[in-house]
């Protein structure tokens, strides 16, 4: 048979792991794949991009849908095992799990939300033929690069502290400040001193310098914790500051660094996540669809 929609995948996953242990994807492919009867020259069908079996890319998604949902939970990334919730589901056997379906569960539901492209200005037509080809593909795109950032947050939340600051420190080396690596590494550390994780020069010759502060957080950023770090660059006379966090600043927060004598500058979960994809940390290329159009030049006559 062909290899089913992803949406067709959802519920034989789910009751997959109805077991109770982890499981790699590499298990839920095969197992799976005897489940749909999938033929080897099935298997090996690729993506247009040919980086990828179709296959792969379908499970994949299917079993992340299943855990944005909360139906599975992801010790680590290709590690997936049943949470409460998703026991509770099995037991009722639904015949299909699909979006729609997936939209009950709050998780879903939000992640949906901020992963949707953006709705066409009021007045514009959305029925089929409405947008070009090129629209499409550059909808499609701005879905998987927030797919991309949801899915780098997650993964900076669990990091090590320390290697957090290297992320924070790269990411400000990709974008221009501290010089070569070794000198930023130097302005990097921690000072210590009045609630300051560290700081960096903001340009290679260290004319000025940027304070930082950077927060692992699940909770929000509240104007109090913006306060204490204003009250930190005071105390070392600075006028710049960054205040990194994974999570989210109050409006209270965010007014209060607008009205601020000193810059701060507030990076939340998302901005952050926008910015590792814009200087490449933390990702990498995974494939790459070359467009091409008609050279007139070539055709025209001379």
């Amino acid at each position: 048979m062909p290899v089913p929609e992803f949406n067709e995948i959802k519920a034989p996953a789910l009751q997959f792991f109805a077991d109770g242990e982890q499981h790699k994807l590499s298990e839920v492919f095969h197992s799976l794949a005897t489940h749909f009867e999938l033929t080897e020259q099935d298997l090996s069908e690729l993506l247009p991009s040919g980086t990828q079996s179709r296959w792969h890319n379908r499970v994949n998604w299917a079993c992340y849908d299943l855990f944005r949902a909360g139906l599975l939970d992801r010790p680590k990334k290709g590690l997936y095992v049943i949470t409460e919730l998703g026991r509770s589901v099995t037991a009722k056997k639904p015949k299909k799990i699909d979006r729609e379906f997936l939209m009950q569960f709050p998780k879903f539901a939000e992640f949906m939300k901020k992963s949707e492209p953006d709705k066409p200005p009021a007045g514009t037509s959305v029925g089929p033929g409405a947008v070009t080809p090129e629209e499409q593909m550059g909808s499609l795109a701005t879905v998987l690069k927030r797919n991309l950032a949801v899915e780098l947050i997650d993964q900076v939340k669990t990091m090590d502290p320390f290697k957090f600051e290297r992320l924070v420190l790269d990411l400000l080396i990709a974008m221009g400040y501290g010089g070569s690596r070794e000198e930023a590494a130097v302005a990097g550390k921690g000072v210590n001193d009045g609630g300051l994780d560290g700081l960096i020069n903001e340009d290679r010759l260290g004319l000025d310098r940027i304070y930082i502060q950077a927060k692992r957080w699940e909770n929000t950023v509240g104007r109090p914790e913006i306060q204490h770090f204003v009250g930190a660059l005071a105390g070392q006379h600075a006028q710049k500051g960054i205040f990194i966090t994974t999570s989210e600043f109050t409006a209270g927060a965010r007014d209060y660094a607008k009205h601020l004598p000193q810059r701060v500058i507030l990076i939340d979960g998302e901005r952050l996540a926008e910015l590792m994809i814009e200087h490449n940390i933390g990702v990498a290329r995974a494939y790459t669809y070359e467009v091409k159009r008609v050279d007139s030049d070539y055709f025209e006559e001379s």
